[in-house]
């Protein structure tokens, strides 16, 4: 017999067999956690562990049904607390029934487009039939049928799809507490949606991207932007570059079945010159770029008694979260534009001006861990700086569209001079990355002197709420770091109630940075995937030469050159930009 328990547990064990086991857990744990411990798998729909030990388990699907000893009925495993004696049994004939009836009657009411689903492979609906052997549908009836939703820039709803696991609704009310998504209608006409069924771009939606993550069908999905990116390659009256931001190297080996974790750097440039890119930039030069502006705007703040704390603006999920929520305190974060849109900004005048071509006939394309850019480079007052946006899964699919075999080619490094970059620029990717750049910078303006140990760890880690006092000489910085639109929410509280005192703020829209973005590939409740591509940026951070990004000689030449200084009248003007009142 086997025994679960933590050693600081007290509570009582509960004794159990599941086909034919016996283990003893706590008190509380359900039959699917019970046969998890037992390595049995039990499938489900509608459960999924989320970020901060969330767990959605409405128990609405109905796949996880077992067989229990002395009960009339099935029991859904992901909702049914273990008792004292408890016999279940996952694959009896009867479990295997129900659940297969269960998923026919879900296919039942779903389009048959699987080939032309934007998850075709991914869905888990999909796999689900695929692996219980349905071959046909015994069920004819009337189908829902709805309007497909492509308000947006970044999310594309196809409610013709949803199953009503409501995953997307807890992430969205619990973990973002945005609260965009909910249940409307009754009975057969219950859908998951926006009050009064609203358009996604009409809504106070941040595009963050989570409920696509979380999706188990082509419900929610990014609006696929591949087709505007080969258009634009296949016109040899454009010069196409590309950008690709840190967190998309740590993650997209996953989608070529290589181990979580491994920096695909190299053979991501490769490829990328493969599809016929002009020229193959990094956004981590951008992020160096950021820090000089952002670090310049906050010690200005500090030194002249400007508007404290300082929030960096790194991430449009939370400044539209931000422009939605804390109408009352836009004069917070930083006016620096993010780093994908600096070198969107850079590239269109300096880059352009250095090489002699037509900014009209230069097309930027970003690569982002987040669908949130998507609708960052559509804003008005970006001036199309950016042109096209993909997803690190839509770069996958282009990569296997070319038929480019990723596994084995050869690495390969950025162009220049958008190319070069620090170790500083790529932490940006993990939560607290963009903090800990912008404090290697800090302190060696501030005190004039070498900084020698340059990683924070103190700000380092994946809890949704962080706070740290950092020493620089005589002064302590009092620094606090988010991630996750719920811990944003409790600290933009404390600080609009005044129970907070920093002087800089870190927020991510994403549980744990961009590492977790929603357009990442799909991770499927396995949350031990982000430390291990958090790992593969901080290992390239030590390996780069240049640690930080004052000492970037690219960017040192971009203000010489063209620049000036730091916040300067032409820095103002091409890399900083306004926030809006969105419910004014």
């Amino acid at each position: 017999m086997k025994i679960f328990k933590k050693e600081v547990d007290v509570l009582s064990l509960v004794t159990l067999t599941i086909n034919n086991k016996q283990l003893q857990v706590e008190q509380g744990t359900t039959i699917l956690q019970a046969a998890k411990l037992l390595e049995i798998n039990i499938p489900t729909l509608c459960h999924l562990n989320l970020h901060d030990g969330v767990e959605n388990k409405p128990g609405s699907c109905r796949v996880c049904m077992v067989e229990v000893e002395g009960r009339r009925n099935l029991a859904p495993a992901c909702t049914t607390p273990v008792f004292e004696g408890m016999v279940v049994k996952t694959n009896s004939i009867k479990a295997i029934k129900a659940r297969r009836t269960v998923v026919e009657l879900l296919l039942s009411d779903h389009p048959q487009d699987c080939l032309l689903c934007e998850k075709n492979t991914n869905c888990e609906l999909q796999t689900l039939a695929a692996d219980m052997g349905i071959r046909e549908i015994k069920f004819k009836g009337e189908m829902s049928t709805y309007p497909k939703d492509t308000s947006s820039a970044s999310i594309e709803r196809n409610l013709d799809k949803c199953i009503l696991c409501r995953r997307c609704e807890t992430v969205c009310s619990e973990i973002q507490t945005v609260s965009v998504l909910s249940a409307v209608n009754r009975g057969f006409e219950t859908v998951i949606s926006p009050a009064f069924g609203m358009p996604m771009v009409d809504t106070h939606c941040t595009f963050c991207g989570q409920c696509v993550s979380v999706c188990p069908t082509g419900a929610l999905t990014e609006v696929n932007n591949t087709s505007k990116v080969w258009d634009a390659l296949n016109d040899k009256d454009k010069f196409v570059v590309v950008q690709t931001a840190p967190a998309v190297r740590s993650a997209l080996g996953e989608e070529f079945g290589m181990e979580v974790g491994k920096a695909v750097t190299g053979k991501m440039v490769a490829s990328l010159r493969s599809l016929g890119f002009d020229k193959v930039f990094d956004t981590d030069f951008a992020a160096d770029l950021t820090i000089m502006e952002e670090a310049t705007e906050l010690m200005g703040r500090i030194q002249n008694g400007g508007r404290l704390p300082m929030l960096t603006s790194c991430c449009p999920g939370w400044i539209n979260f931000f422009e939605h929520e804390f109408t009352d305190l836009l004069d917070v974060p930083s006016s620096c534009k993010s780093p994908q849109q600096m070198f969107g900004a850079i590239a269109k005048s300096y880059y352009a001006e250095k090489m002699n071509i037509d900014p009209k006939n230069l097309v930027v394309v970003s690569v982002m861990p987040c669908l949130a850019k998507k609708y960052e480079a559509a804003r008005e007052e970006m001036n199309n700086d950016v042109d096209v946006v993909i997803s690190t899964r839509e770069l996958a699919k282009m990569i296997k569209e070319a038929g480019i075999d990723f596994n084995s080619l050869d690495n390969e490094e950025f162009d220049s001079i958008l190319g070069e970059s620090t170790g500083a620029g790529v932490i940006f990717g993990v939560t607290g990355g963009v903090m800990e750049a912008a404090l290697r910078t800090a302190y060696e303006w501030i005190t004039g002197e070498k900084l020698d140990d340059v990683e924070f760890t103190v700000i380092r880690g994946l809890d949704g709420i962080r706070e740290a006092t950092i020493k620089i000489k005589d002064m302590e910085v009092k620094a606090a770091i988010a991630s996750g639109l719920g811990n944003a929410r409790t600290l933009l509280n404390k600080i609009r109630n005044g129970e907070a005192n920093y002087q800089i703020i870190e927020i991510m829209a994403c549980p744990g940075g961009c590492i977790d973005g929603g357009g990442q590939p799909y991770i499927h409740g396995n949350y031990d995937v982000l430390s291990k591509r958090a790992n593969a940026l901080y290992e390239e951070d030590r390996n780069k030469p240049l640690r930080k990004s004052h000492e970037n000689p690219a960017i040192i030449k971009l203000y010489e050159e063209f620049l000036g200084k730091p916040n300067s009248e032409k820095a103002h003007k091409l890399l900083h930009t306004h926030y809006t009142c969105r419910e004014c």
